[in-house]
Protein backbone atom coordinates (compact mmCIF):
# COMPACT_ATOMS: atom_id res chain seq x y z
CA UNK A 1 0.00 0.00 0.00
CA UNK A 2 1.24 3.77 -0.79
CA UNK A 3 1.61 6.08 2.34
CA UNK A 4 -0.67 8.26 0.68
CA UNK A 5 0.00 12.60 -0.06
CA UNK A 6 0.48 12.97 3.67
CA UNK A 7 4.43 11.46 3.59
CA UNK A 8 4.48 12.87 0.21
CA UNK A 9 3.64 16.23 1.34
CA UNK A 10 6.00 15.70 4.40
CA UNK A 11 8.56 14.93 2.65
CA UNK A 12 8.53 17.43 -0.73
CA UNK A 13 7.83 20.47 1.86
CA UNK A 14 10.45 19.00 4.54
CA UNK A 15 13.03 18.63 1.24
CA UNK A 16 12.47 22.36 -0.33
CA UNK A 17 12.29 23.85 3.05
CA UNK A 18 15.60 22.36 4.08
CA UNK A 19 17.28 23.16 0.05
CA UNK A 20 16.03 26.62 0.74
CA UNK A 21 17.56 27.24 3.83
CA UNK A 22 20.94 25.97 3.36
CA UNK A 23 20.98 27.69 0.04
CA UNK A 24 20.04 31.61 1.38
CA UNK A 25 21.64 30.97 5.27
CA UNK A 26 24.19 28.65 4.97
CA UNK A 27 24.82 27.10 8.49
CA UNK A 28 28.18 28.44 10.28
CA UNK A 29 29.20 25.27 11.61
CA UNK A 30 28.52 23.04 8.36
CA UNK A 31 30.79 25.63 6.90
CA UNK A 32 33.39 25.40 9.88
CA UNK A 33 33.34 21.48 9.75
CA UNK A 34 33.70 21.21 6.16
CA UNK A 35 36.74 23.56 6.06
CA UNK A 36 38.57 21.04 8.54
CA UNK A 37 38.09 23.52 11.64
CA UNK A 38 36.75 21.62 14.31
CA UNK A 39 37.02 17.84 13.52
CA UNK A 40 38.52 16.04 16.01
CA UNK A 41 42.57 15.50 14.95
CA UNK A 42 43.40 12.86 17.39
CA UNK A 43 43.44 9.36 16.46
CA UNK A 44 45.74 8.19 19.37
CA UNK A 45 42.94 6.06 20.39
CA UNK A 46 40.14 3.74 19.25
CA UNK A 47 37.46 6.27 20.70
CA UNK A 48 38.75 9.30 19.23
CA UNK A 49 38.82 7.51 15.79
CA UNK A 50 35.78 6.87 15.84
CA UNK A 51 34.27 10.41 17.31
CA UNK A 52 36.60 12.41 14.33
CA UNK A 53 34.38 9.86 12.16
CA UNK A 54 31.01 10.66 13.61
CA UNK A 55 31.76 14.48 13.37
CA UNK A 56 32.72 14.24 9.51
CA UNK A 57 29.91 12.18 8.88
CA UNK A 58 27.65 14.91 11.01
CA UNK A 59 29.19 17.14 8.85
CA UNK A 60 28.67 15.67 5.55
CA UNK A 61 32.57 15.92 4.79
CA UNK A 62 32.78 12.34 2.81
CA UNK A 63 36.12 12.99 1.59
CA UNK A 64 37.56 13.88 4.70
CA UNK A 65 35.21 10.72 6.18
CA UNK A 66 36.33 8.19 3.61
CA UNK A 67 40.23 9.20 3.20
CA UNK A 68 40.51 8.26 7.28
CA UNK A 69 39.34 4.70 6.72
CA UNK A 70 41.65 1.49 7.32
CA UNK A 71 39.74 -0.60 4.42
CA UNK A 72 39.12 2.18 1.91
CA UNK A 73 40.45 0.31 -0.95
CA UNK A 74 37.62 -2.41 -0.59
CA UNK A 75 34.76 0.39 -1.75
CA UNK A 76 34.58 3.90 -3.08
CA UNK A 77 34.11 6.98 -1.78
CA UNK A 78 30.49 7.42 -3.65
CA UNK A 79 29.90 3.38 -2.19
CA UNK A 80 30.44 4.40 1.96
CA UNK A 81 28.34 7.74 1.01
CA UNK A 82 25.54 5.72 -0.22
CA UNK A 83 25.90 3.29 2.46
CA UNK A 84 24.95 6.02 4.89
CA UNK A 85 22.38 7.84 2.81
CA UNK A 86 20.72 4.85 0.55
CA UNK A 87 21.27 4.18 -2.99
CA UNK A 88 17.91 4.55 -3.88
CA UNK A 89 15.73 7.80 -2.25
CA UNK A 90 14.60 6.21 0.83
CA UNK A 91 14.27 8.29 4.51
CA UNK A 92 18.14 8.83 5.20
CA UNK A 93 18.57 10.19 1.72
CA UNK A 94 17.02 13.74 3.30
CA UNK A 95 18.26 12.97 6.72
CA UNK A 96 20.80 14.99 9.15
CA UNK A 97 22.72 13.06 11.86
CA UNK A 98 21.41 14.95 14.63
CA UNK A 99 23.92 13.45 17.27
CA UNK A 100 26.10 10.05 17.74
CA UNK A 101 27.37 8.09 20.66
CA UNK A 102 30.64 6.42 21.01
CA UNK A 103 30.52 3.19 23.01
CA UNK A 104 33.85 1.04 23.53
CA UNK A 105 33.75 -2.79 23.50
CA UNK A 106 36.92 -4.13 23.60
CA UNK A 107 40.48 -3.34 23.00
CA UNK A 108 44.30 -4.76 22.79
CA UNK A 109 47.49 -3.03 21.66
CA UNK A 110 46.52 -3.21 17.87
CA UNK A 111 43.11 -3.44 17.54
CA UNK A 112 39.13 -2.55 18.88
CA UNK A 113 35.69 -3.45 18.56
CA UNK A 114 33.64 0.09 18.88
CA UNK A 115 30.08 0.99 18.30
CA UNK A 116 28.98 4.01 16.61
CA UNK A 117 25.50 4.42 17.89
CA UNK A 118 23.63 7.01 14.90
CA UNK A 119 20.60 9.44 16.07
CA UNK A 120 19.12 11.12 12.25
CA UNK A 121 16.77 13.42 11.97
CA UNK A 122 14.45 12.62 9.18
CA UNK A 123 10.87 14.48 8.27
CA UNK A 124 8.72 11.54 10.07
CA UNK A 125 10.70 11.82 13.19
CA UNK A 126 14.32 10.86 14.39
CA UNK A 127 15.86 7.12 13.70
CA UNK A 128 18.77 5.68 15.22
CA UNK A 129 21.48 3.45 13.31
CA UNK A 130 24.35 1.35 14.93
CA UNK A 131 27.37 0.06 13.60
CA UNK A 132 29.83 -2.32 14.80
CA UNK A 133 33.35 -0.68 14.09
CA UNK A 134 36.25 -2.81 14.22
CA UNK A 135 39.82 -0.35 14.70
CA UNK A 136 42.57 -1.19 13.72
CA UNK A 137 46.43 0.34 15.10
CA UNK A 138 48.55 1.72 12.15
CA UNK A 139 51.80 2.89 13.14
CA UNK A 140 50.96 5.57 16.22
CA UNK A 141 47.50 6.21 14.57
CA UNK A 142 44.15 3.76 15.13
CA UNK A 143 41.78 3.47 11.74
CA UNK A 144 38.59 2.87 11.91
CA UNK A 145 37.36 -0.12 9.17
CA UNK A 146 33.99 0.72 7.63
CA UNK A 147 31.62 -2.25 7.61
CA UNK A 148 30.19 -1.51 4.14
CA UNK A 149 26.49 -2.30 3.36
CA UNK A 150 26.12 -5.57 1.01
CA UNK A 151 23.16 -4.86 -0.85
CA UNK A 152 22.57 -8.50 -2.92
CA UNK A 153 22.16 -8.14 -6.44
CA UNK A 154 18.48 -8.75 -8.05
CA UNK A 155 19.35 -11.12 -11.08
CA UNK A 156 17.80 -9.35 -14.69
CA UNK A 157 14.06 -10.84 -14.90
CA UNK A 158 10.21 -10.12 -15.73
CA UNK A 159 7.82 -9.92 -12.46
CA UNK A 160 4.53 -10.39 -14.18
CA UNK A 161 1.83 -8.12 -12.50
CA UNK A 162 -1.85 -8.69 -11.54
CA UNK A 163 -3.20 -6.45 -9.00
CA UNK A 164 -5.95 -4.75 -8.34
CA UNK A 165 -6.17 -0.98 -9.03
CA UNK A 166 -8.57 2.18 -8.66
CA UNK A 167 -8.74 5.07 -10.44
CA UNK A 168 -10.80 8.30 -9.80
CA UNK A 169 -12.20 10.58 -12.00
CA UNK A 170 -13.21 13.93 -10.38
CA UNK A 171 -16.13 16.21 -11.55
CA UNK A 172 -14.07 19.45 -13.27
CA UNK A 173 -15.32 22.68 -13.37
CA UNK A 174 -16.15 22.22 -17.07
CA UNK A 175 -18.76 19.73 -16.46
CA UNK A 176 -22.40 19.46 -16.38
CA UNK A 177 -22.69 17.05 -13.99
CA UNK A 178 -24.63 19.22 -11.10
CA UNK A 179 -23.99 18.74 -7.25
CA UNK A 180 -22.82 15.21 -8.15
CA UNK A 181 -19.56 13.97 -7.10
CA UNK A 182 -18.11 10.53 -5.84
CA UNK A 183 -19.14 9.86 -2.36
CA UNK A 184 -16.27 9.80 0.42
CA UNK A 185 -15.67 6.15 1.42
CA UNK A 186 -17.65 4.71 4.65
CA UNK A 187 -15.42 4.04 7.32
CA UNK A 188 -15.98 2.78 10.88
CA UNK A 189 -14.27 2.54 14.38
CA UNK A 190 -14.55 -0.86 15.04
CA UNK A 191 -12.43 -0.73 18.29
CA UNK A 192 -11.19 1.89 21.01
CA UNK A 193 -9.16 1.46 24.17
CA UNK A 194 -7.99 4.23 26.61
CA UNK A 195 -4.84 3.62 28.74
CA UNK A 196 -3.01 5.61 30.77
CA UNK A 197 0.71 5.76 30.72
CA UNK A 198 3.60 7.52 32.29
CA UNK A 199 3.93 10.27 29.38
CA UNK A 200 -0.06 10.54 29.67
CA UNK A 201 -3.29 9.44 27.86
CA UNK A 202 -2.90 6.98 25.11
CA UNK A 203 -5.96 6.01 22.97
CA UNK A 204 -5.60 2.84 20.82
CA UNK A 205 -7.88 0.99 18.24
CA UNK A 206 -8.41 -0.12 15.20
CA UNK A 207 -10.27 1.45 11.62
CA UNK A 208 -12.04 -0.47 9.50
CA UNK A 209 -12.76 0.74 5.94
CA UNK A 210 -16.42 -0.86 4.90
CA UNK A 211 -16.69 0.07 1.33
CA UNK A 212 -15.51 -1.09 -1.96
CA UNK A 213 -13.40 1.54 -2.78
CA UNK A 214 -9.54 3.02 -1.21
CA UNK A 215 -9.72 5.47 1.30
CA UNK A 216 -7.22 8.06 2.66
CA UNK A 217 -8.15 7.81 6.57
CA UNK A 218 -7.39 9.76 10.01
CA UNK A 219 -8.89 9.66 13.63
CA UNK A 220 -9.12 12.76 15.72
CA UNK A 221 -10.09 12.82 19.67
CA UNK A 222 -11.07 15.21 21.76
CA UNK A 223 -11.49 14.61 25.53
CA UNK A 224 -14.18 15.83 26.95
CA UNK A 225 -14.20 17.06 30.80
CA UNK A 226 -16.69 15.40 33.39
CA UNK A 227 -18.22 19.10 33.33
CA UNK A 228 -18.94 18.26 29.60
CA UNK A 229 -15.93 20.90 28.70
CA UNK A 230 -13.22 20.35 25.81
CA UNK A 231 -9.80 19.20 27.10
CA UNK A 232 -7.97 18.68 24.10
CA UNK A 233 -8.08 17.81 20.73
CA UNK A 234 -5.08 15.41 18.82
CA UNK A 235 -5.03 13.10 15.30
CA UNK A 236 -3.53 10.07 14.90
CA UNK A 237 -0.51 10.98 12.11
CA UNK A 238 2.01 8.23 12.27
CA UNK A 239 0.72 5.65 14.30
CA UNK A 240 -1.79 4.10 11.35
CA UNK A 241 -1.84 3.43 7.73
CA UNK A 242 -3.39 6.23 6.29
CA UNK A 243 -4.03 4.30 3.30
CA UNK A 244 -6.83 1.59 3.50
CA UNK A 245 -8.34 -0.98 0.21
CA UNK A 246 -11.63 -2.10 0.68
CA UNK A 247 -12.05 -4.00 4.15
CA UNK A 248 -8.33 -3.34 5.71
CA UNK A 249 -8.15 -2.98 8.44
CA UNK A 250 -5.83 0.03 10.23
CA UNK A 251 -4.14 0.44 14.02
CA UNK A 252 -4.62 3.99 15.13
CA UNK A 253 -2.98 5.57 18.18
CA UNK A 254 -3.35 8.76 19.62
CA UNK A 255 -1.02 10.36 22.24
CA UNK A 256 -2.44 13.47 24.60
CA UNK A 257 1.10 14.31 26.97
CA UNK A 258 0.25 15.24 30.47
CA UNK A 259 -3.69 14.10 30.83
CA UNK A 260 -5.18 12.23 33.31
CA UNK A 261 -7.55 9.60 32.48
CA UNK A 262 -9.06 10.35 35.78
CA UNK A 263 -9.92 13.80 34.33
CA UNK A 264 -11.70 12.73 31.31
CA UNK A 265 -15.61 12.23 31.32
CA UNK A 266 -15.72 10.79 27.89
CA UNK A 267 -14.26 10.77 24.66
CA UNK A 268 -15.09 12.34 21.24
CA UNK A 269 -13.93 10.34 18.54
CA UNK A 270 -14.07 11.54 14.24
CA UNK A 271 -12.61 9.26 11.73
CA UNK A 272 -11.83 10.80 8.39
CA UNK A 273 -12.00 9.78 4.63
CA UNK A 274 -11.65 10.69 1.34
CA UNK A 275 -11.64 8.66 -2.04
CA UNK A 276 -8.31 8.30 -3.35
CA UNK A 277 -6.70 6.54 -6.41
CA UNK A 278 -4.80 3.26 -5.20
CA UNK A 279 -3.59 0.07 -6.29
CA UNK A 280 -2.61 -3.16 -4.09
CA UNK A 281 0.94 -3.82 -5.90
CA UNK A 282 3.78 -3.32 -4.65
CA UNK A 283 3.25 -6.70 -2.27
CA UNK A 284 4.94 -6.46 0.78
CA UNK A 285 5.19 -9.93 2.41
CA UNK A 286 6.05 -10.66 5.95
CA UNK A 287 8.01 -13.37 6.91
CA UNK A 288 9.33 -15.09 9.80
CA UNK A 289 7.57 -13.16 12.34
CA UNK A 290 8.46 -13.36 16.32
CA UNK A 291 7.50 -11.94 19.58
CA UNK A 292 10.14 -11.96 21.64
CA UNK A 293 9.39 -11.65 25.67
CA UNK A 294 10.86 -9.00 28.20
CA UNK A 295 13.43 -7.60 28.87
CA UNK A 296 13.75 -5.98 25.49
CA UNK A 297 10.33 -7.49 24.19
CA UNK A 298 9.82 -6.92 20.30
CA UNK A 299 8.07 -7.94 17.62
CA UNK A 300 10.94 -9.27 14.60
CA UNK A 301 10.51 -10.16 10.97
CA UNK A 302 11.25 -9.71 7.68
CA UNK A 303 9.63 -7.48 4.77
CA UNK A 304 10.20 -8.76 1.11
CA UNK A 305 9.47 -6.55 -1.69
CA UNK A 306 7.81 -9.06 -4.18
CA UNK A 307 6.57 -6.77 -6.86
CA UNK A 308 9.23 -5.15 -9.53
CA UNK A 309 9.25 -1.61 -8.71
CA UNK A 310 10.90 0.07 -5.52
CA UNK A 311 9.59 1.06 -2.48
CA UNK A 312 11.42 3.92 -1.11
CA UNK A 313 9.84 4.29 2.08
CA UNK A 314 8.58 1.38 4.04
CA UNK A 315 6.32 1.85 7.39
CA UNK A 316 5.55 -1.33 9.44
CA UNK A 317 2.83 -1.08 11.66
CA UNK A 318 2.05 -3.92 15.33
CA UNK A 319 -1.02 -4.35 16.77
CA UNK A 320 -1.05 -6.33 20.04
CA UNK A 321 -3.60 -8.02 21.42
CA UNK A 322 -4.71 -9.56 24.93
CA UNK A 323 -6.09 -13.04 25.68
CA UNK A 324 -9.43 -11.36 25.41
CA UNK A 325 -8.70 -10.19 21.51
CA UNK A 326 -8.55 -6.38 22.83
CA UNK A 327 -6.41 -3.71 21.70
CA UNK A 328 -2.91 -3.06 24.46
CA UNK A 329 -0.49 -1.69 21.77
CA UNK A 330 0.52 -0.21 18.82
CA UNK A 331 4.15 -0.14 18.00
CA UNK A 332 5.71 0.93 14.03
CA UNK A 333 9.19 1.61 12.42
CA UNK A 334 9.81 3.32 9.10
CA UNK A 335 12.18 1.18 7.24
CA UNK A 336 16.11 3.76 7.00
CA UNK A 337 16.33 2.24 3.43
CA UNK A 338 14.31 1.65 0.38
CA UNK A 339 12.99 -1.87 -0.44
CA UNK A 340 14.75 -3.35 -3.57
CA UNK A 341 12.64 -6.23 -5.04
CA UNK A 342 13.32 -9.71 -3.77
CA UNK A 343 15.22 -8.15 -1.32
CA UNK A 344 14.48 -9.17 2.40
CA UNK A 345 14.66 -6.32 4.89
CA UNK A 346 14.86 -6.69 9.02
CA UNK A 347 12.24 -4.88 11.17
CA UNK A 348 12.21 -4.65 14.94
CA UNK A 349 9.34 -3.44 16.87
CA UNK A 350 9.50 -2.68 20.54
CA UNK A 351 7.02 -3.53 23.32
CA UNK A 352 7.10 -1.53 26.12
CA UNK A 353 8.34 -4.21 29.24
CA UNK A 354 5.03 -3.80 31.73
CA UNK A 355 2.45 -4.60 28.59
CA UNK A 356 4.84 -7.27 27.08
CA UNK A 357 3.53 -10.23 29.78
CA UNK A 358 0.19 -9.57 28.69
CA UNK A 359 0.48 -9.48 24.65
CA UNK A 360 -1.40 -13.08 23.45
CA UNK A 361 -1.27 -11.98 19.75
CA UNK A 362 -0.49 -9.44 17.22
CA UNK A 363 -1.18 -8.08 13.64
CA UNK A 364 1.29 -6.62 11.31
CA UNK A 365 0.87 -4.44 9.05
CA UNK A 366 2.87 -2.73 5.89
CA UNK A 367 2.48 0.44 4.15
CA UNK A 368 4.33 2.00 1.27
CA UNK A 369 5.37 4.74 -0.72
CA UNK A 370 7.69 5.67 -3.88
CA UNK A 371 8.75 8.62 -4.86
CA UNK A 372 7.80 8.04 -8.04
CA UNK A 373 4.30 8.78 -7.04
CA UNK A 374 1.93 6.88 -5.10
CA UNK A 375 0.24 3.58 -7.15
Amino acid sequence: MSKGPLLAISLAVATVALIAIGTIWPFASAAAYASGEHFTGSTSTPEAAVQGLGEKIRAQAWDRAYSGLANRAEFSEGQFRRDLTGAYPDLLTYATLNSFEVQPEHATATDANVQLKMQWSTVVGPSVTTRDLHIVKNGNEWQVEWPIGKTPAVPPQVIPVNYLRWDVIYRTAGDDWGAQDVDAPHVRIVTMHPVQRAEGLVLMGELLNEDVVPAYVSVTATLISKDQKPIETEASFDKISHQLLPKQVTPFLIRFPNVSLSDVGSVRMSPFSTLISASADPVIEIENEKLNPAPDASLTGQLTNQSGQIANVAHVLGTFYDKSGQVIWVGDQYIDHALLPQTPVAFNIHIPEDLARKVSSERTVVSTFSFGGSE
